[in-house]
């Protein structure tokens, strides 16, 4: 069976984030920390060389496979920010209220943070918990 690429990593998120070139991105990457620590109360670590991931948890597979990963994290791309919380794809009706984002497969897009609702958002993070 191959072995998971993305693995927890000692760098600092802090570092990581200073290189996001676009300022307001930057901007609100760090308010999505703020946001995942709060909720998770576990600090963000870097998962790999783009995620950001907050608390640990075990994902069991049906076939007995077993592998660490994060309770919630999020990713800043060139097109957006890719978040990462259980249930957020699937809860229309928080979503609804959030206003302009994307879903793919288990991921929750936002352009910016001001495109949308963050009492929203944050009601989404604690519901991912």
């Amino acid at each position: 069976m191959a072995e998971l690429k993305t693995k927890k990593t000692e760098e600092s998120v802090e570092r990581f984030l200073k290189t996001i070139a676009d300022e307001q991105k930057q901007k609100d990457a760090f308010e999505l920390v703020k946001l995942m620590e709060e909720a998770t109360k576990s600090k963000g670590k870097m998962w790999g060389t783009a995620i950001v991931g907050f608390g640990d948890t075990v994902l069991k597979y049906d076939n007995g496979r077993e592998l660490d990963w994060f309770i919630m994290g999020f990713s800043p791309r060139k097109q957006n920010l890719a978040l990462y919380i259980s249930n957020a794809v699937r809860n229309e009706a928080d979503r609804e209220k959030l206003g302009k984002h994307k879903v793919a497969k288990s991921c929750l897009y936002i352009n910016k943070i001001s495109d949308i609702d963050v009492a929203v958002l944050k009601e989404i993070i604690k519901n991912g918990l």
